[in-house]
């Protein structure tokens, strides 16, 4: 178990754990739609990264990088459809609050 990808993993997982928290702290904290979209992005792109840090460590890039590659065109399909909801709330509401939601009927 003398792998000497092991330093990298730990350099690069301390990052990758830093950027889940920073991504976590920023969907829990903000009432915005906007910033709690910004903060699933940057959820999404610590696990990229942690999937192609996976791959390097155990050697196995193509299949990280396929896996990768997926993510990102489902993050993309997410992030439009989510977008679109937001811009529907707002022309209904006037504003991208997640309190605002709670008082829409039907």
């Amino acid at each position: 178990m003398n792998n000497p990808n092991w330093p990298i993993f730990a350099i690069f997982g301390l990052g990758v754990v830093l950027t889940l928290g920073v991504g976590f702290y920023c969907v829990m904290v903000t009432r915005n739609l906007i910033r709690a979209l910004i903060g699933l992005e940057v959820l999404t792109k610590a696990v990229t990264l942690l999937l192609v840090l996976c791959g390097y460590v155990a050697g196995r890039m193509a299949l990280a990088q396929t896996l990768a590659i997926t993510l990102i065109v489902v993050e993309v399909a997410v992030m439009v459809v989510a977008v679109s909801l937001f811009l529907g709330i707002f022309r209904r509401t006037g504003s991208i609050r997640s309190t605002d939601i709670q008082n829409l009927k039907g």
